[in-house]
C-alpha cells in the first residue's frame, strides 16, 4: 500500500506532528510494507526531523503546491502523453498519482471567517482529484458554511472526496447540512498518539522529572494566533498571560510549565511558532525560577509526556488541549472556535471552555480555583471518556484502509482495461 499525506508536518505545530506521527505508526502497524510520501509545507525542516525509513518527505511548500503541483496535476489529467515529463519535473504529482490514497490532515478547513486559507484547503486536495487518487479528509473541524465563497467551494469539492471524518458533533452537523453522504463521525487523530519510552527519555532531558515531583505544576500553552488577534484590537496579550502565570505562582503557589506547542527553528518565522511569545512571557513573569520552559523542538510524544505530568493545564492551542485531555489532566481552555468546544463535549468537559477574548484576570482566577477544586472528579471522568474517544479516533484507520484498497483495485482494473484495449 502507498499513502500520500498532506497538510501536516513534523515541524511547526505539534498537533499536526502528532497526527502525522500517529498516522505513520498505526498505518505501519497495520501494513508493515506501507510506503508513505509526506507532502510537506516545510520540506527542509521535515526532512531533517524524519526518522522513519518508510517515509519520504517531498516539497509541497505553498508556492510549489499552488503552482507546480496543481498545474502539473491538471496537465496530467488533460494531456496523458505529458505524464513522463511531469514525473521528471514535478515528481510530487507522480507520487500522488501512484498513491492508493491521499490523507488530508488539515486540522481546520472550509470554515467561515478563514477565507484566506480556502486556497490552501482546495490546493491540498485538488491534485489528487485531478489524478484520480481517492482522498480521505482525516478528522478535522469544518463549517459553518454560511459565507458564500466558503459554502460554494465546499459544495464543489467536498462531495468529490472519498471520505470525510468529522472531529465532533458541531462539525458533523455543518457537513450534514451541506447534504454530504461521505461523512463519518470521528475524533481527532492526535488522540491515537502513543507515548513511547524514547519520548519519556526525551522529556526527562528537556525538563528534569523532579520539577514535577510535588504534583503542583500547572501547564500553560500560550498562542501566537491569540497574540496576533489581541494586538489587532490594541490589547497586550503578553501582559495578560504574565498576569495569569503570576496568579498561578504568587497566589496559588504553583509551579508552571510554559509550553510552546508550535515551534519552528527560525525565530523570525511567527506562523506556527509560539517560541517568541513564550520567551517574552518568561522574561516578564514575577518568579521565573518557578517556571520551566524548553525551546527544544520536542517530538509530539515527548511533549505529551511532559504535559501528562502536570496537575492542571491551561490550553490556548488546540492540540495542547488534546494532549492534556489525552493524558487525563484537568484542563481550562481559552479558545476561539467551535473546534475546541466539540472536542471538550466528547470528554464531558464543555464547562471548562472560555472564549479567550472574554477572559479577565478575575474570571481566570475564579475558573482556576474551581478547576483545582474539581480536579479529582474531572480526572475520573477523563479516565473513562478518553479511551472511548481514542477508540473512535482509531476507526478512521479502518476507513483509510478500505479507501486505499478500493483505490488500488480501481487502478489495477484501469490498467487491465488499457492493456486489453491495446
Amino acid at each position: 500500500m502507498k499513502v500520500a499525506i498532506i497538510a501536516s508536518a513534523f515541524s511547526g505545530n505539534r498537533g499536526a506532528a502528532a497526527m502525522l506521527e500517529s498516522s505513520i505508526a498505526h498505518l505501519t502497524e497495520q501494513e508493515p510494507d506501507v510506503e508513505i510520501v509526506h507532502l510537506s509545507m516545510y520540506p527542509k525542516s521535515d526532512a531533517d526531523l524524519n526518522s522513519h525509513a518508510n517515509v519520504r518527505v517531498m516539497d509541497a511548500s505553498p508556492l510549489r503546491l499552488g503552482v507546480a503541483i496543481n498545474g502539473g496535476a491538471l496537465l496530467w489529467r488533460l494531456v496523458a502523453p505529458a505524464r513522463g515529463a511531469i514525473r521528471k519535473f514535478v515528481p510530487e504529482v507522480g507520487e500522488i498519482a501512484d498513491a492508493d490514497v491521499l490523507l488530508d490532515q488539515g486540522g481546520i478547513t472550509f470554515v467561515d471567517g478563514r477565507e484566506k486559507y480556502l486556497i490552501y484547503n482546495v490546493a491540498s486536495i485538488l491534485p489528487a482529484l485531478n489524478v484520480k487518487t481517492p482522498v480521505v479528509k482525516c478528522a478535522q473541524a469544518s463549517g459553518p458554511f454560511e459565507g458564500t465563497l466558503n459554502r460554494n467551494l465546499a459544495k464543489v469539492f467536498l462531495p468529490k472526496v472519498a471520505a470525510i471524518v468529522s472531529r465532533g458533533a458541531i462539525t458533523h452537523s455543518h457537513l450534514e447540512g451541506l447534504g454530504l453522504t461521505n461523512v463519518t463521525a470521528g475524533a481527532d487523530m492526535a488522540f491515537t498518539l502513543d507515548v513511547t519510552l524514547r519520548d519519556e527519555a526525551l522529556a526527562n532531558e528537556a525538563i528534569p522529572a523532579d520539577f514535577f515531583g510535588g504534583g503542583d505544576v500547572v501547564g500553560y500553552s500560550p498562542s501566537q494566533v491569540l497574540r496576533e488577534s489581541a494586538e489587532k484590537k490594541g490589547d497586550d496579550y503578553v501582559a495578560e498571560v504574565v498576569r495569569h502565570i503570576d496568579h498561578l505562582t504568587e497566589v496559588m503557589g504553583r509551579k508552571v510549565f510554559l509550553v510552546a506547542h508550535s515551534t519552528r527553528p527560525n525565530p523570525d518565522k511567527l506562523h506556527n511558532n509560539d517560541l517568541p511569545v513564550c520567551r517574552e512571557i518568561l522574561a516578564h513573569v514575577a518568579s521565573p525560577e518557578k517556571v520551566a520552559f524548553t525551546d527544544r523542538e520536542l517530538t509530539p510524544g515527548a511533549l505529551r509526556a511532559l504535559i501528562g505530568r502536570c496537575d492542571l493545564f491551561v490550553a490556548s492551542r488546540f492540540h495542547a488541549m488534546v494532549s492534556s485531555l489525552a493524558m487525563s489532566v484537568p484542563t481550562l481552555v481559552l479558545g476561539w472556535s467551535h473546534k475546541y468546544r466539540e472536542v471538550l463535549d466528547q470528554v464531558g468537559q464543555a464547562e471548562w471552555a472560555m472564549a479567550a477574548s472574554d477572559v479577565t484576570i478575575e474570571s481566570f482566577s475564579e475558573r482556576m480555583a474551581a478547576l483545582d477544586a474539581a480536579k479529582t472528579e474531572i480526572n475520573e471522568v477523563l479516565n473513562v471518556k478518553v479511551p472511548q474517544v481514542r477508540a473512535t479516533a482509531m476507526e478512521q484507520f479502518g476507513i483509510i484502509g478500505r479507501v486505499a484498497r478500493a483505490g488500488s483495485a480501481a487502478v489495477r482494473a484501469a490498467k487491465g482495461a488499457a492493456s486489453s484495449g491495446a
